[in-house]
Protein backbone atom coordinates (compact mmCIF):
# COMPACT_ATOMS: atom_id res chain seq x y z
CA UNK A 1 0.00 0.00 0.00
CA UNK A 2 2.82 2.41 0.95
CA UNK A 3 4.48 1.72 -2.29
CA UNK A 4 1.32 2.57 -4.34
CA UNK A 5 1.19 5.75 -2.34
CA UNK A 6 4.08 6.96 -3.57
CA UNK A 7 3.81 5.96 -6.93
CA UNK A 8 0.35 7.81 -6.85
CA UNK A 9 2.23 11.50 -5.08
CA UNK A 10 5.27 10.71 -8.16
CA UNK A 11 2.73 10.80 -11.20
CA UNK A 12 0.12 13.52 -9.62
CA UNK A 13 2.47 15.84 -7.94
CA UNK A 14 3.12 19.46 -9.43
CA UNK A 15 5.45 20.61 -11.36
CA UNK A 16 8.46 23.12 -10.44
CA UNK A 17 7.32 26.56 -11.47
CA UNK A 18 8.46 27.62 -15.02
CA UNK A 19 7.10 31.15 -15.23
CA UNK A 20 4.17 32.95 -16.44
CA UNK A 21 2.88 33.25 -19.26
CA UNK A 22 0.38 35.40 -21.19
CA UNK A 23 -3.33 33.94 -22.77
CA UNK A 24 -4.65 36.79 -24.83
CA UNK A 25 -8.31 36.63 -25.51
CA UNK A 26 -8.27 37.75 -29.54
CA UNK A 27 -11.86 37.73 -29.86
CA UNK A 28 -14.18 40.89 -30.01
CA UNK A 29 -16.30 39.25 -27.05
CA UNK A 30 -14.33 40.02 -23.80
CA UNK A 31 -16.30 37.62 -22.07
CA UNK A 32 -15.39 34.71 -25.59
CA UNK A 33 -13.28 32.48 -22.90
CA UNK A 34 -16.45 31.38 -21.20
CA UNK A 35 -19.30 32.38 -23.12
CA UNK A 36 -18.22 31.26 -26.90
CA UNK A 37 -19.29 27.60 -27.87
CA UNK A 38 -15.39 27.08 -28.93
CA UNK A 39 -13.22 29.23 -27.43
CA UNK A 40 -12.99 27.41 -23.99
CA UNK A 41 -12.43 24.22 -25.07
CA UNK A 42 -8.89 25.94 -26.55
CA UNK A 43 -8.70 27.60 -22.89
CA UNK A 44 -8.98 24.07 -21.23
CA UNK A 45 -6.33 22.51 -22.97
CA UNK A 46 -3.79 25.95 -22.85
CA UNK A 47 -4.31 25.54 -18.88
CA UNK A 48 -4.30 21.97 -18.89
CA UNK A 49 -1.03 21.44 -20.38
CA UNK A 50 0.36 24.91 -18.54
CA UNK A 51 -0.68 23.11 -15.29
CA UNK A 52 0.94 20.23 -16.08
CA UNK A 53 4.10 21.62 -17.43
CA UNK A 54 4.64 24.12 -14.06
CA UNK A 55 3.65 27.36 -16.24
CA UNK A 56 0.99 30.07 -15.00
CA UNK A 57 -0.99 31.88 -17.17
CA UNK A 58 -2.14 35.40 -16.97
CA UNK A 59 -5.06 36.65 -18.94
CA UNK A 60 -5.54 39.63 -20.89
CA UNK A 61 -7.91 40.86 -23.83
CA UNK A 62 -6.06 42.03 -27.10
CA UNK A 63 -8.82 44.76 -27.74
CA UNK A 64 -8.34 47.01 -24.41
CA UNK A 65 -8.75 50.44 -25.63
CA UNK A 66 -6.35 51.92 -22.71
CA UNK A 67 -3.18 49.53 -23.30
CA UNK A 68 -0.54 50.95 -25.91
CA UNK A 69 2.03 48.95 -26.84
CA UNK A 70 4.75 50.47 -24.39
CA UNK A 71 2.10 49.86 -21.66
CA UNK A 72 1.66 46.43 -23.04
CA UNK A 73 5.50 45.65 -23.18
CA UNK A 74 5.69 47.25 -19.61
CA UNK A 75 3.06 45.01 -18.25
CA UNK A 76 4.81 42.08 -19.39
CA UNK A 77 7.60 42.83 -18.09
CA UNK A 78 6.99 43.61 -14.99
CA UNK A 79 5.42 40.63 -14.66
CA UNK A 80 8.07 38.64 -16.01
CA UNK A 81 6.37 36.90 -18.39
CA UNK A 82 7.96 35.12 -21.11
CA UNK A 83 5.85 33.90 -23.88
CA UNK A 84 2.12 34.51 -25.28
CA UNK A 85 -0.88 32.75 -26.76
CA UNK A 86 -3.11 34.21 -28.37
CA UNK A 87 -6.94 32.29 -28.79
CA UNK A 88 -9.76 33.32 -30.13
CA UNK A 89 -9.25 34.68 -33.33
CA UNK A 90 -13.17 33.78 -34.99
CA UNK A 91 -13.63 37.10 -37.58
CA UNK A 92 -10.16 37.54 -39.28
CA UNK A 93 -6.72 36.16 -39.15
CA UNK A 94 -4.80 39.27 -38.90
CA UNK A 95 -3.63 40.94 -35.46
CA UNK A 96 -3.90 44.73 -34.85
CA UNK A 97 -0.34 45.97 -36.59
CA UNK A 98 0.00 48.43 -33.64
CA UNK A 99 0.97 45.59 -31.83
CA UNK A 100 3.88 44.31 -33.75
CA UNK A 101 5.96 45.33 -30.99
CA UNK A 102 4.80 41.98 -28.64
CA UNK A 103 5.44 39.21 -30.91
CA UNK A 104 8.63 41.05 -31.93
CA UNK A 105 9.69 40.63 -28.13
CA UNK A 106 8.00 37.89 -26.63
CA UNK A 107 7.82 34.39 -28.57
CA UNK A 108 4.11 33.81 -29.70
CA UNK A 109 2.01 31.07 -30.50
CA UNK A 110 -1.56 30.87 -32.10
CA UNK A 111 -4.67 28.71 -31.43
CA UNK A 112 -7.16 27.37 -33.72
CA UNK A 113 -6.45 29.70 -36.80
CA UNK A 114 -3.35 30.49 -39.20
CA UNK A 115 -2.52 34.23 -39.14
CA UNK A 116 -1.72 36.56 -42.43
CA UNK A 117 -0.53 39.40 -40.84
CA UNK A 118 1.87 38.64 -38.97
CA UNK A 119 2.68 34.87 -39.98
CA UNK A 120 3.05 33.49 -36.37
CA UNK A 121 3.29 29.21 -35.69
CA UNK A 122 0.28 27.75 -35.09
CA UNK A 123 -1.82 25.11 -33.65
CA UNK A 124 -4.85 24.43 -35.12
CA UNK A 125 -7.88 20.95 -35.97
CA UNK A 126 -6.76 19.19 -39.54
CA UNK A 127 -9.98 21.16 -41.03
CA UNK A 128 -9.20 19.63 -44.28
CA UNK A 129 -8.57 16.22 -42.99
CA UNK A 130 -12.19 16.66 -40.72
CA UNK A 131 -14.13 17.33 -43.96
CA UNK A 132 -12.57 14.47 -46.08
CA UNK A 133 -13.05 12.41 -43.20
CA UNK A 134 -16.57 13.56 -42.31
CA UNK A 135 -17.74 12.77 -46.17
CA UNK A 136 -16.08 8.85 -45.76
CA UNK A 137 -18.33 8.36 -42.83
CA UNK A 138 -21.27 10.00 -44.84
CA UNK A 139 -20.46 7.69 -48.06
CA UNK A 140 -20.10 4.49 -45.08
CA UNK A 141 -23.37 5.52 -44.31
CA UNK A 142 -24.54 5.27 -47.92
CA UNK A 143 -25.31 9.12 -48.25
CA UNK A 144 -25.14 9.98 -52.12
CA UNK A 145 -25.91 13.49 -52.81
CA UNK A 146 -23.92 15.34 -49.61
CA UNK A 147 -23.80 19.02 -49.47
CA UNK A 148 -22.08 21.60 -47.52
CA UNK A 149 -23.69 24.78 -45.43
CA UNK A 150 -20.84 26.81 -44.55
CA UNK A 151 -20.54 30.73 -43.86
CA UNK A 152 -18.46 32.54 -46.34
CA UNK A 153 -16.55 34.53 -43.53
CA UNK A 154 -15.47 31.01 -41.31
CA UNK A 155 -14.31 29.61 -44.65
CA UNK A 156 -12.35 32.63 -45.39
CA UNK A 157 -11.26 32.31 -42.12
CA UNK A 158 -9.62 28.68 -42.08
CA UNK A 159 -8.57 29.42 -46.26
CA UNK A 160 -11.01 27.48 -47.75
CA UNK A 161 -9.81 24.12 -45.99
CA UNK A 162 -13.21 22.79 -45.06
CA UNK A 163 -14.17 23.26 -48.12
CA UNK A 164 -11.33 21.80 -49.94
CA UNK A 165 -11.99 18.61 -47.91
CA UNK A 166 -15.42 18.58 -49.08
CA UNK A 167 -14.80 19.21 -52.64
CA UNK A 168 -11.91 16.49 -52.25
CA UNK A 169 -14.41 13.99 -51.11
CA UNK A 170 -16.83 15.18 -53.99
CA UNK A 171 -14.49 14.39 -56.47
CA UNK A 172 -12.99 11.24 -55.08
CA UNK A 173 -16.97 9.67 -54.62
CA UNK A 174 -18.71 10.72 -56.92
CA UNK A 175 -19.05 11.03 -60.58
CA UNK A 176 -19.48 15.22 -61.96
CA UNK A 177 -23.15 14.95 -62.29
CA UNK A 178 -23.51 13.88 -58.44
CA UNK A 179 -21.54 17.05 -57.14
CA UNK A 180 -22.92 19.48 -55.19
CA UNK A 181 -22.06 23.32 -54.98
CA UNK A 182 -21.57 24.37 -51.10
CA UNK A 183 -23.87 27.39 -49.47
CA UNK A 184 -21.69 30.05 -47.92
CA UNK A 185 -24.97 32.64 -47.65
CA UNK A 186 -25.39 31.45 -43.44
CA UNK A 187 -25.93 34.81 -42.60
CA UNK A 188 -27.78 36.45 -44.97
CA UNK A 189 -30.03 33.06 -44.05
CA UNK A 190 -30.46 33.81 -40.63
CA UNK A 191 -32.16 36.90 -41.64
CA UNK A 192 -34.18 35.81 -44.75
CA UNK A 193 -34.53 32.25 -45.39
CA UNK A 194 -35.60 32.16 -48.99
CA UNK A 195 -31.90 31.79 -50.06
CA UNK A 196 -31.69 28.43 -48.32
CA UNK A 197 -34.72 27.59 -49.31
CA UNK A 198 -34.32 27.90 -53.16
CA UNK A 199 -30.79 26.27 -52.50
CA UNK A 200 -32.09 23.26 -51.36
CA UNK A 201 -34.74 22.75 -53.61
CA UNK A 202 -32.24 23.14 -56.67
CA UNK A 203 -29.64 21.10 -54.94
CA UNK A 204 -31.80 18.32 -52.90
CA UNK A 205 -29.15 16.78 -50.83
CA UNK A 206 -29.95 13.85 -49.05
CA UNK A 207 -26.91 14.97 -46.51
CA UNK A 208 -26.14 17.96 -45.30
CA UNK A 209 -21.83 18.86 -43.51
CA UNK A 210 -22.43 22.23 -41.60
CA UNK A 211 -21.29 24.03 -38.49
CA UNK A 212 -24.80 25.69 -37.60
CA UNK A 213 -27.38 23.85 -35.33
CA UNK A 214 -29.83 26.49 -37.10
CA UNK A 215 -29.68 24.67 -40.33
CA UNK A 216 -32.06 21.84 -38.39
CA UNK A 217 -34.48 24.51 -36.82
CA UNK A 218 -34.30 26.14 -40.82
CA UNK A 219 -35.24 22.14 -42.00
CA UNK A 220 -37.93 21.72 -39.56
CA UNK A 221 -39.36 24.84 -40.98
CA UNK A 222 -39.28 23.61 -44.32
CA UNK A 223 -41.00 20.52 -43.28
CA UNK A 224 -37.93 18.18 -43.82
CA UNK A 225 -37.49 15.47 -41.39
CA UNK A 226 -34.27 14.99 -39.71
CA UNK A 227 -32.73 12.19 -40.59
CA UNK A 228 -35.54 10.36 -42.40
CA UNK A 229 -35.18 12.87 -45.73
CA UNK A 230 -32.25 14.99 -45.19
CA UNK A 231 -29.59 13.50 -42.55
CA UNK A 232 -27.05 16.35 -40.72
CA UNK A 233 -23.19 15.91 -39.95
CA UNK A 234 -21.77 18.51 -37.83
CA UNK A 235 -17.93 19.88 -38.50
CA UNK A 236 -18.02 20.85 -35.12
CA UNK A 237 -19.32 18.08 -32.81
CA UNK A 238 -20.28 19.67 -29.17
CA UNK A 239 -21.18 17.89 -26.10
CA UNK A 240 -24.38 20.19 -25.58
CA UNK A 241 -25.81 18.79 -28.50
CA UNK A 242 -24.37 15.19 -28.56
CA UNK A 243 -27.37 13.64 -30.02
CA UNK A 244 -25.61 15.00 -33.59
CA UNK A 245 -23.70 12.97 -35.50
CA UNK A 246 -20.15 15.28 -36.35
CA UNK A 247 -16.55 15.42 -35.90
CA UNK A 248 -15.02 16.24 -32.95
CA UNK A 249 -12.23 18.62 -32.89
CA UNK A 250 -10.77 18.33 -30.07
CA UNK A 251 -9.95 21.84 -29.39
CA UNK A 252 -8.60 20.99 -26.22
CA UNK A 253 -5.90 19.29 -27.62
CA UNK A 254 -5.66 21.88 -29.83
CA UNK A 255 -4.91 24.11 -26.81
CA UNK A 256 -2.36 21.87 -25.21
CA UNK A 257 -0.38 21.57 -28.48
CA UNK A 258 -0.12 25.45 -28.89
CA UNK A 259 0.93 25.12 -24.97
CA UNK A 260 3.45 22.58 -25.97
CA UNK A 261 5.04 25.19 -29.50
CA UNK A 262 5.44 28.00 -27.25
CA UNK A 263 7.59 25.70 -24.57
CA UNK A 264 9.81 24.77 -27.16
CA UNK A 265 10.06 28.17 -28.40
CA UNK A 266 11.37 29.37 -25.35
CA UNK A 267 13.51 26.92 -24.60
CA UNK A 268 15.40 27.81 -27.73
CA UNK A 269 15.44 31.26 -27.23
CA UNK A 270 12.84 32.06 -30.02
CA UNK A 271 10.89 35.58 -30.06
CA UNK A 272 10.04 37.76 -33.07
CA UNK A 273 7.81 36.78 -36.10
CA UNK A 274 9.09 33.47 -37.32
CA UNK A 275 11.24 33.66 -41.21
CA UNK A 276 9.54 29.84 -41.68
CA UNK A 277 6.35 29.47 -39.43
CA UNK A 278 5.35 26.28 -37.73
CA UNK A 279 2.30 24.15 -37.47
CA UNK A 280 0.65 21.63 -35.37
CA UNK A 281 -2.64 19.95 -36.61
CA UNK A 282 -4.46 17.96 -34.71
CA UNK A 283 -6.64 15.05 -35.96
CA UNK A 284 -10.43 14.91 -35.31
CA UNK A 285 -12.56 11.87 -34.49
CA UNK A 286 -16.26 10.68 -35.60
CA UNK A 287 -19.20 10.52 -33.13
CA UNK A 288 -22.13 9.06 -34.14
CA UNK A 289 -25.76 10.30 -33.98
CA UNK A 290 -29.34 10.60 -34.25
CA UNK A 291 -28.98 13.20 -36.91
CA UNK A 292 -27.72 10.77 -39.59
CA UNK A 293 -29.38 7.31 -40.62
CA UNK A 294 -28.24 3.97 -38.19
CA UNK A 295 -26.98 2.39 -40.88
CA UNK A 296 -26.28 2.09 -44.52
CA UNK A 297 -29.32 2.40 -46.88
CA UNK A 298 -29.59 -0.78 -49.69
CA UNK A 299 -27.62 0.62 -53.17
Amino acid sequence: AETHAVAWLVENRLPRFQATLALVNANEDRDAFHLHPTIPHYVHGCRRRARQLGYALDEFWLHEPDLSPQRWLAILRARNIRGILIVGLMQRNRLPARLAPLWEALPAVVTGVRTREPELSFACCDHHALALAAFEEAMALGYRRPALVLDGVIDELIEGRFTAGFLTGQRRFLPAGGRTQPFHEVARAREDLSSFTNWLHQTKPDVIFTLYHDVRKWLRRLGVKVPDEVGLIQYEWREDHSEWAGMDQRNDIVGEAAMDMLVSMIHHNERGVPAVPRATLVGSRWVPGSTVRAEAAPA
